[in-house]
């Protein structure tokens, strides 16, 4: 029986699988994309402005010559004893000039207004205006962290890498391949581990207020290796995509080889298409050492299914009509849970 053209209705009707055979052409055409094209230019191009003042800001205002406006609360007090919180409404209270709004002003327009203002009371006044609680604008910090606070813009420029060195990633939870970056509704995948080969691409990448970074945890990323192994089980990832065909299997202890057909090693992918897109099955000649050199190659995905025929079964259909049942329930679970944990 030929295995073109085969394809996946019932389990017995082969109408709807694609067979593709694992080979070095095949693995040359499905190369992973390049770092450049992983990340949107929407947040390489993104620069922050100058910081801008905001409600529950403090802020620390000098007029030289003068402690009474300067330090009302003393001078033996500390400087945040001294400062002036800007209030629910963006405004903030101060002497002579009474009731000023704020919010949304850079440190330089407030200095100049205060200073303008400040002119009818109080001969060439010398003011300057320091920040010194940043609690308006933060960065949401969610998932497989170890701190998950707020953190505060502030008037120097907070990048990417900055914001994930402070929540520090619990690498023993976190799924670093997929890093969502929400920002003014839409939601951009970072793959770290990839990042982490360029660091200074990452550099480049500035968070803005609002912004929301959630780190998935890996428990739900597995791919599930049955049959004829020594250890039929299912997989987890870790913290990268980077597994392979042939380290699933080796996780597993490798084919039995007493069972073990290694002519019958088949990947199947997209087995819980709900669209009904053929499934697509991948298989790997086994029988030599250059084998395991592609399968090496082979990148594996989440909710794949790893199958080893046992020695002896050489008609497609009847390994199809065994296999692909539990294939569709496994891969469904997988992609379930990954997707609800996605969007959590």
């Amino acid at each position: 029986m030929s295995d073109k053209g085969l394809v996946r209705g019932t389990p017995t009707d082969n109408s709807q699988i694609q067979l593709i055979t694992i080979t070095p052409q095949l693995l040359s055409t499905n190369s992973p994309t390049t770092l450049s094209a992983a990340i949107p230019d929407a947040l390489l191009t993104y620069k922050p402005e100058p910081y801008r003042i905001g409600a529950g800001d403090t802020l620390y205002i000098t007029v030289w010559d003068h402690p009474e406006l300067t330090s009302p609360a003393g001078v033996q007090q500390q400087t945040v004893a001294n400062g002036r919180m800007v209030r629910s409404d963006g405004t903030l209270f101060y002497p002579y000039i009474g009731a000023v709004q704020v919010a949304g002003m850079t440190i330089e327009q407030l200095r100049q207004s205060i200073t303008e203002k400040l002119a009818t009371f109080v001969k060439d006044p010398q003011v300057d205006v320091n920040v010194v609680g940043y609690n308006s604008q933060h960065v949401l910090i969610q998932g497989a962290f170890i701190k998950t606070d707020p953190q505060s813009i502030t008037a120097v420029p907070l990048t990417l890498w900055e914001a994930l060195g402070t929540a520090y990633i619990n690498n023993n939870q976190a799924n670093l391949t997929d890093l969502i970056l929400s920002r003014d509704g839409h939601d951009y995948h970072l793959d770290l581990a990839a990042l982490n080969d360029a660091k200074s691409i990452a550099r480049d990448i500035y968070l803005k207020p609002g912004d929301r970074l959630f780190l998935p945890y890996n428990d739900t990323r597995e791919v599930y290796v049955m049959g004829e192994v020594v250890r039929p089980m299912a997989v987890n990832f870790g913290t990268t995509d980077k597994l392979s065909l042939t380290q699933a299997l080796g996780r597993v202890g490798g084919l039995n080889p007493l069972t073990a057909s290694g002519k019958q090693v088949y990947v199947i992918r997209g087995a819980n298409d709900l669209d009904n897109a053929p499934a697509k099955v991948f298989q790997l000649d086994a029988r030599s050492p250059s084998a395991f050199a592609l399968g090496d190659q082979f990148r594996i995905k989440a909710g794949d299914v790893v199958f080893v025929g046992p020695a002896g079964i050489t008609r497609w259909n009847r390994v199809l009509s065994q296999l692909l049942p539990s294939a569709t329930l496994l891969s469904t679970a997988a992609y379930t849970n990954y997707s609800v944990n996605e969007t959590h």
